[in-house]
């Protein structure tokens, strides 16, 4: 996390916000120290009461290695380039770049066949209806035959946060004329979202 003190929201966000935050992203990068060296899995994920779950396929090189590991979970919201010419005075500035994301740590624990495809109905529920709601798939649209095969090929684990951070890097540490200027910047250039984000904070 970013170590400026201006990027942290105060106060810090409960595991749960943070698991809030997670999910309605859907996606993660997991992190895992194993026996063959560092490696990550770009995965969705769903919430669980006070846990995250995701999938992966079997045939994944750190599909082995998950089940009992120690993990680090990373989740980026809005992001985008921040160029000095937004701000009311350009000439003392520098490129950077705003961002909102989360990091979980925690253990990753196989989970049963079960609960694999509640992971999998979960993530149908959430996000169909965000991008289909008039007709949203579900698992008992496809042929049952099928459904196990391809349950097959994946493994589904659970991680309980043993520990949260949250960075909002929404240019706090410049002047309100230097953020106006960023924000008509970012909408200029097609950034709604972190446009919005800034706004939102203001």
């Amino acid at each position: 996390m970013h170590p400026n003190p201006a990027f942290r929201p105060a106060p810090a966000p409960s595991p749960e916000q943070v698991l809030g935050f997670a999910t309605a992203i859907g996606f993660a990068h997991i992190f895992a120290a194993t026996a063959d060296g560092p490696m990550v899995v770009h995965a969705p994920v769903t919430r669980h009461g006070s846990a995250l779950r995701f999938h992966v396929a079997r045939a994944n090189r750190i599909a082995p290695h998950l089940d009992g590991a120690d993990v680090l979970v990373s989740v980026a919201g809005d992001q985008g380039y921040i160029s000095p010419n937004w701000y009311a005075g350009p000439g003392d500035q520098v490129p950077t770049w705003n961002y909102v994301a989360a990091e979980i740590d925690g253990r990753a624990e196989a989970v049963a066949q079960a609960a694999l495809v509640e992971q999998l109905d979960m993530l149908a529920q959430v996000h169909e209806q965000r991008v289909i709601p008039e007709n949203p798939w579900t698992s008992a649209k496809t042929d049952p035959a099928i459904f196990a095969r391809m349950l097959g090929a994946i493994r589904g684990f659970e991680i309980v946060p043993t520990a949260t951070r949250s960075t909002i890097k929404l240019s706090q540490n410049k002047s309100p004329a230097d953020r106006d200027g960023v924000i008509e910047g970012l909408r200029r250039a097609g950034e709604i979202g972190l446009a919005d984000a800034m706004a939102a904070r203001a």
